[in-house]
């Protein structure tokens, strides 16, 4: 694969937290993060690919009791959700205030009904790029299959036409150009995770590399 530049090495240490006026924080961040401001890098494992809303679908399978896939208009059928809040990439940059549009994931798989015995997702991309979760990290209206970003259709660099978000862990593993979900009983190790990164990234944690 073609790996941009930017996940590779170790992060140096940053402030956790950038300062306003007398010094004091003026956002919450995690360890090791700085503030991108207006800025947000475009870092993928992969070619962007070209891919239309018509060529686009979503589909969730594996240990669910009805396993299913949907096209774009039949996502946008489903009732719509926004994220507002920041998000973290584990390269040391952290975005404030963003506004990402789409459908909360529970929508998806309150369809599914993945089985009791359901622990872990592996989220895949129309490209192939892999990435796993926890279940518990995507349900409780923690994730989303997000289409808009700031009200705007979100650009192909970015992941558009959807990409998965999962905001609350590091950004790889809020999958660009989501085409899936293999839902499983035992974690699975994705593309970055095979190379040395964290299985969940939580940036609170610092959960940067495996061991971390």
């Amino acid at each position: 694969m073609n790996v941009t530049r930017g996940f590779t090495g170790r992060p140096r240490a940053l402030p956790h937290s950038p300062k306003g006026v007398g010094g004091a924080p003026i956002a919450a961040l995690p360890p090791g993060q700085h503030d991108a401001g207006d800025d947000w890098p475009v870092l993928s494992a992969e070619v962007t690919p070209e891919l239309t809303p018509a060529k686009w679908s979503f589909r969730i399978d594996g240990l669910v009791e009805e396993p299913r896939g949907w096209s774009w208009g039949e996502a946008h059928e489903l009732p719509a959700s926004v994220y507002e809040g920041d998000i973290h990439c584990v390269t040391s940059w952290s975005k404030f205030g963003v506004r990402f549009g789409g459908v909360s994931l529970d929508a998806f798989l309150h369809r599914v009904r993945p089985h009791v015995s359901a622990t872990h997702a592996v989220a895949y991309s129309h490209t192939g790029y892999t990435t796993n979760l926890p279940l518990a990290d995507l349900t409780g209206g923690r994730a989303w299959i997000a289409w808009e970003y700031d009200g705007r259709p979100l650009a192909p660099e970015h992941g558009g036409p959807a990409r998965l978000l999962v905001p609350h862990l590091y950004f790889w593993k809020s999958a660009k150009w989501i085409a899936g979900l293999r839902i499983l009983d035992h974690d699975e190790p994705g593309f970055w995770e095979q190379n040395g990164y964290h299985a969940r990234g939580n940036p609170w944690e610092e959960q940067r590399y495996s061991g971390d």
